[in-house]
């Protein structure tokens, strides 16, 4: 069985898929993986314009035709009219993971009170987990990763910490992480040794 994990990174966004400005989404969350995961892993990337049916079908080509473990969209998720992502995440969504929006939103309200405007939400089609992120690579980071004090420890964990073993249950790749950057948990019964 091929252990490395397969991610598919979306960045929705009319002006950046556009061209009129650089997109900062796909670059980030690929430097993030590097510095986060000491498993191996590959991406399939995608930047698009903020419009439902094509989030829809993009989602629904990288976890059913790509095979993705995991798929994370960057914007969207705002009140704007425009905003849809959630909306094209939920539309090709076998299961709900309510835990992941709520817990986005709780770790952005550490740093900015407009964290309560987002609407992402975690869902699972067939054997990919689906994650709605925030769009600014600033909040990524902190999504992901959580809150940490001074010194850089851990105060409050991101939601990757739970994203391991998310895959492990719907049938995917054993993920391993840097622990420096987030500490993946697993019950002990789940966790591998090492050889």
């Amino acid at each position: 069985m091929d252990e490395t994990l397969l991610i598919g990174l979306v960045s929705i966004s009319d002006r950046a898929s556009s061209g009129v400005y650089q997109d900062e989404g796909i670059p980030s969350l690929r430097a993030w993986f590097d510095a986060a995961l000491t498993s191996p892993w590959r991406m399939e990337t995608r930047l698009i314009a903020d419009e439902q049916a094509q989030i829809e079908q993009t989602l629904i080509e990288l976890c059913d035709q790509a095979g993705c473990h995991l798929v994370l969209t960057t914007g969207g998720t705002g009140p704007a009219p425009r905003d849809v992502t959630p909306e094209a995440t939920l539309a090709v969504a076998h299961k709900l993971m309510p835990g992941f929006g709520e817990e986005m939103r709780r770790i952005s309200l550490n740093f900015v009170p407009t964290a309560i405007l987002s609407r992402q939400v975690g869902a699972i089609r067939g054997k990919s987990l689906i994650l709605n992120l925030p769009g600014q690579p600033k909040s990524i980071k902190e999504t992901l990763e959580g809150v940490k004090d001074a010194e850089g420890k851990t105060v409050i964990s991101g939601i990757f910490a739970a994203v391991p073993y998310c895959i492990d249950l719907i049938g995917g790749p054993y993920i391993e992480t840097n622990e420096a950057v987030v500490k993946a948990f697993r019950p002990k019964s789940a966790i591998r040794k090492k050889s």
